[in-house]
């Protein structure tokens, strides 16, 4: 009998214990066109019928579209290197049709002209947008600062042009599906959906007033959306979208704020009929922002320009700008620096507190002259029809 090695025993033992030989893994690339071959479309997974509650934003959305408008302000800059001047879009934001007669309601800011962060005035150029991408001209005709509500005629033919479906806000409750819909950065037409996160809350405007009864939602609300409409789950308006509590960012944190319809509903026809809410007059007139910046440097109060003649503002003594015989300006005269012991930054401002609390009797202006601040009293008593100015 013959006996195997030691070692050749020990070998074969390893060998046994090691099992059969495996292959090499396939590489990455063999896996990739192994699976290559296998490609085709994915089949479709089928799903049950949209809920009562999809089909109805749906179907509201469809309805109020037609509505919304996109608004663009235009406005003229100098290159200082060349002194050619271009016009640039100033801002942009929402708005809607109003009524059967071209108008558009939108945030009086959307259409606001700054430099560094202070106001100069209102775009002389406006375009709106309707829904079939046409493009046409709009005119401010109505404004009030103490609400930032705008109201703008748009030459297009009426019948492209669809009112809104206007509701209440008063017998709103916390809870309500709400939906907005605007242009937020430029996109337009876009709906957002949440509900009311509150009401009865207070915002102050960039006029430094406050608007009452604003409705809080966490709809998303970002820059672009201002002036557009928020609806309730009947597809009606119950408010315009007008601020945001933004992050650095500058985006929706779920913290938005609309001006109740029941408020528009008062103001925007006075302001379609009169085009202003109609604050006593007192029968100055001052210099836009821009113009007081450029020939005075002033960059905060009122310049008067010109006093009319037997108004609360002449009988005060109110000072004009000073002109020569051919008309053309050789000085300063009064600048209105407060009212009612309130500061005064810009005319938006002072129209602004006319508008919430119009004076009955007499009103003190704080007034710099020749360098003084001074008192001027107004008595509005014994004013008479006066051209529509301040």
């Amino acid at each position: 009998m013959i006996r195997p090695s030691l070692a050749l025993l020990l070998t074969s033992l390893a060998l046994a214990a090691q099992g059969p030989k495996r292959a090499a893994p396939p590489s990455e690339d063999a896996v990739i066109e192994r699976f290559r071959a296998f490609s085709a479309p994915r089949t479709v997974a089928q799903r049950g019928p949209l809920s009562a509650e999809e089909r109805n934003t749906i179907r509201r959305f469809k309805e109020a579209r037609g509505s919304v408008v996109y608004v663009s302000a235009i406005a003229p800059f100098q290159n200082l290197r060349t002194l050619d001047i271009t016009n640039l879009p100033t801002g942009a934001g929402t708005g809607f049709v109003w009524d059967d007669y071209g108008h558009v309601v939108t945030n009086l800011h959307v259409i606001t002209v700054e430099e560094q962060g202070r106001r100069i005035g209102e775009a002389p150029e406006l375009q709106v947008t309707l829904t079939d991408g046409k493009t046409y001209k709009g005119k401010l005709i109505g404004r009030s600062f103490a609400y930032d509500v705008a109201v703008l005629q748009v030459f297009a033919p009426l019948e492209a042009m669809k009112p809104i479906r206007v509701g209440s806000s008063h017998d709103l409750e916390v809870g309500q599906n709400v939906t907005a819909i605007g242009n937020p950065f430029g996109l337009d037409h876009t709906l957002t959906k949440g509900i009311i996160s509150a009401l009865g809350r207070e915002i102050t405007t960039d006029y430094q007033t406050r608007i009452l009864d604003a409705i809080q939602t966490d709809a998303a609300v970002n820059p672009g959306n201002s002036g557009g409409p928020l609806l309730d789950s009947a597809g009606r308006l119950i408010g315009m979208t007008t601020a945001i509590v933004a992050t650095k960012g500058e985006g929706s944190v779920g913290v938005g704020f609309a001006i109740p319809v029941d408020t528009l509903n008062r103001v925007v026809p006075r302001l379609i009929a009169k085009g202003t809410l109609e604050p006593p007059r007192m029968g100055f007139v001052a210099l836009d922002a821009y113009r007081a910046q450029q020939l005075f440097g002033i960059t905060r109060g009122l310049v008067v320009g010109q006093v009319d003649p037997d108004t609360p503002a002449a009988r005060a003594g109110m000072r004009g700008l000073v002109l020569d015989a051919k008309g053309e300006i050789k000085g300063l005269g009064d600048v209105i620096l407060g009212y009612q012991g309130r500061a005064v930054e810009n005319e938006g401002q002072l129209m602004a507190m006319l508008e919430v609390e119009p004076p009955k009797d007499e009103v003190v202006l704080d007034v710099l002259r020749d360098g003084k601040v001074i008192q001027l009293k107004l008595d509005l008593k014994a004013r008479r029809a006066l051209p529509t100015r301040i």
